[in-house]
C-alpha cells in the first residue's frame, strides 16, 4: 500500500492535523483537524483523496475546530473516545474562555475503545487509550508511527490543568502504554515537532 502522510498546523493554537491517505483506495482520514477547514480540503484535493473519517486523539476545542464544517462539506464520520464526549459538547464555552470563537459542535458518529484495530480509508490504526491530558485521550498507531495528541510531546508531556486533566494518570499512561514500545517508533504530537519513543525515554525531563 502506498501510504500518504502529511502534517499541517491548524487553528489559532497551531494544532498538528495529520492526513493519512491511501493511493489505492483514494480515501483519507484526518487526525485532530483544529481549524482551517477550507485549507485542509484543498490539501485533500491536491492529493486527490476523499475524506471519509476524522479520528481525534481527544476532545479539547483546539483539536476539533474544523470537524463540524468538514462533516458538513464531505459527509465524513467523526470518531472519538466516549470519555471525551462532554469536552466536545462544551467546546464553545471552553473556546470562549480563551477568547476564541467556535462554530458548531460536531456530531459524534462512533466512539473509540482501547486496543481496538480500526480499518479506515485503507489504513490500519491501533487505538491506545492514554488518559491523563483528558479522560478520553488516545494515541493512534500505524506501522512504526503514532499520533500522540497532547499525551506526549518532544521533551514534554501534556498539560493537566485543563478540563479532564490528571497528572498521575497521564504519567502512568505514558510509562505503561508508550515507553514500553520500540524505541524507534516515531511520535507525531498534537503540537510541535515529531520525536521517537527512544528520544523521550532517555531525554524527556518529565519522565
Amino acid at each position: 500500500m502506498s501510504l500518504i502522510h502529511d502534517i499541517f498546523e491548524t487553528g489559532a493554537l497551531q494544532v498538528n492535523c495529520q492526513l493519512l491517505g491511501s493511493e489505492e483506495s483514494g480515501e483519507a482520514l484526518l487526525i485532530d483537524p483544529g481549524g482551517d477547514a477550507e485549507r485542509l480540503l484543498l490539501h485533500l484535493q491536491r492529493y486527490r483523496l476523499r475524506l471519509t473519517h476524522i479520528i481525534n486523539t481527544h476532545g479539547h476545542f483546539d483539536h476539533i475546530g474544523a470537524v463540524a464544517e468538514l462533516q458538513h462539506k464531505t459527509g465524513c464520520q467523526f470518531w472519538i473516545h466516549e470519555a471525551d464526549r462532554l469536552l466536545v459538547e462544551a467546546a464553545p464555552a471552553h473556546a470562549a474562555s480563551w477568547g476564541l470563537p467556535f462554530g458548531k459542535i460536531p456530531r459524534m458518529d462512533r466512539t473509540l475503545h482501547d486496543k481496538e484495530i480500526l480499518q479506515v480509508a485503507g489504513i490500519e490504526l491501533e487505538v491506545i487509550h492514554t488518559p491523563g491530558h483528558t479522560q478520553g485521550g488516545v494515541c493512534l498507531k500505524w506501522g512504526h508511527e503514532m499520533a500522540t495528541g497532547d499525551t506526549l510531546f518532544a521533551g514534554s508531556i501534556g498539560r493537566t490543568d485543563l478540563p479532564g486533566g490528571n497528572t498521575s494518570r497521564l504519567l502512568q499512561s505514558i510509562r505503561s502504554r508508550l515507553l514500553t514500545m520500540d524505541n524507534k517508533i516515531i511520535c507525531h504530537p498534537g503540537h510541535g515537532p515529531s520525536t521517537t519513543i527512544g528520544q523521550e525515554k532517555h531525554n524527556n525531563p518529565y519522565l
